[in-house]
């Protein structure tokens, strides 16, 4: 079975290296109906007013509700390039159409990479043409590889729903804060889904996985998923299509959680005993958000001080003589004080890669979970320069 966006019949995908990156890795990806017919779209987008210029694109390309491709680069966000840059974005539409027979509205664009430097439209104007003539049904891994920026590994994922096949692709290593993540996305499905539909589905997947990671808190310019549904498998249950959507935006949530720049952690902060979801959510992303808990976890350093802190500043309702703390199942906070514990478990915790940290506010039943990482010298050395 082929990969990701490729592995729902009906798509073809690509990557190559056209020259954005001086590097010579990688950086232009596309995905396509085999057909050309547009399927139905939808997306999801970065909540910063500060849009890039392929977000404000494809917002417009998608008021008709279809699509028939999405061409992605990496290495330039095209992000703070005013009216050229729009033009840019819509120029990558046109080669995209020109080069496999749609029209330009029916192509979303996505770019990542450095803010507010002009787009080298020399590289695409020879790029996207090759590549509209390189699209293959097991394209999609090339096309996973091509939008990666600072990840180290691609990212893809697959989920059935009834007959119908999900498959997607997605990068993102760093500024992963919501809402959304920091990321771009592309999700393929053959399931027949009326447009408003597939909007919420897509919603509510991105609500529960993608806006609950956080590496460093940073929101994008560019951050968008999109979803095409061509319909080929027929009708499916909604929610067992939703269900399915969610599996694979979570998946690439934690691939991206666990490729995260400098990361030696894979944390998961939940929340328990909060008066609702909302007020749990609050509570785990003001601890995953913060950076002396994360300095702690790069340090091994079990210092529920800093969790319990961040509780009583976030939000969320709470007794502070009512929380319990854990790491990986060690108590080390009972009741918002202290817990005899023993030492030897809570270190042989903390070495671990994977840590779950457990809050329990003691309010009511209110559950939420959100990812994050440590801190460490190699995301600093990574971003103390323009990256």
């Amino acid at each position: 079975m082929t990969s990701g966006v490729t592995a729902v019949p009906g798509f073809v995908a690509g990557g190559i290296a056209c020259g954005i990156k001086p590097s010579g890795e990688p950086d232009l990806a596309l995905l396509a109906t085999d057909d050309r017919i547009p399927a139905t779209a939808a997306g999801v987008f970065t909540t910063n007013l500060a849009q890039a210029a392929p977000v404000q694109v494809s917002r417009r390309h998608l008021a008709s509700g279809r699509a028939a491709a999405v061409v992605l680069s990496s290495g330039n966000a095209n992000a703070a390039t005013g009216e050229p840059g729009r033009h840019d974005a819509a120029r990558m539409c046109e080669l995209t159409a020109l080069g496999i027979g749609v029209a330009p509205d029916d192509v979303l664009v996505c770019s990542t990479g450095l803010i507010g430097i002009p787009m080298p439209m020399d590289a695409l104007e020879v790029g996207i043409p090759k590549l509209c003539g390189e699209l293959a049904a097991d394209g999609g891994s090339r096309a996973a590889r091509a939008m990666m920026t600072t990840d180290t590994k691609r990212k893809e994922a697959v989920a059935r729903a009834g007959a119908a096949t999900i498959g997607g692709m997605a990068k993102g290593a760093a500024m992963l804060s919501p809402a959304m993540a920091t990321m771009l996305a592309a999700v393929t499905t053959d399931a027949a889904l009326e447009r408003h539909d597939l909007q919420r589905a897509l919603a509510q997947a991105v609500s529960e996985t993608f806006d609950c990671l956080s590496v460093d808190g940073c929101r994008s310019t560019n951050d968008t998923v999109l979803v095409l549904a061509n319909g080929r498998a027929g009708a499916v249950d909604v929610h067992a299509f939703t269900a399915a959507l969610t599996e694979v935006c979570g998946s690439l949530a934690e691939q991206m959680a666990r490729d995260a720049e400098g990361a030696t952690k894979f944390v998961t902060v939940r929340v328990v005993g909060a008066r609702n979801i909302a007020e749990a959510r609050t509570a785990a992303r003001a601890v995953a958000d913060s950076q002396l808990v994360q300095c702690s976890l790069n340090g091994n350093d079990p210092y529920w001080g800093r969790v319990l802190s961040e509780l009583g500043a976030s939000g969320a309702f709470l007794d502070p003589e009512g929380v319990d703390i854990s790491y990986n199942g060690v108590t080390v906070c009972r009741d918002g004080v202290a817990a005899a514990h023993d030492e030897r478990a809570i270190i042989a915790a903390l070495a671990e890669h994977d840590i779950e940290i457990l809050c329990d506010l003691r309010q009511a039943h209110g559950e939420a979970t959100v990812l994050t990482t440590d801190l460490s010298h190699a995301y600093i050395d990574e971003n103390r320069r323009t990256s």
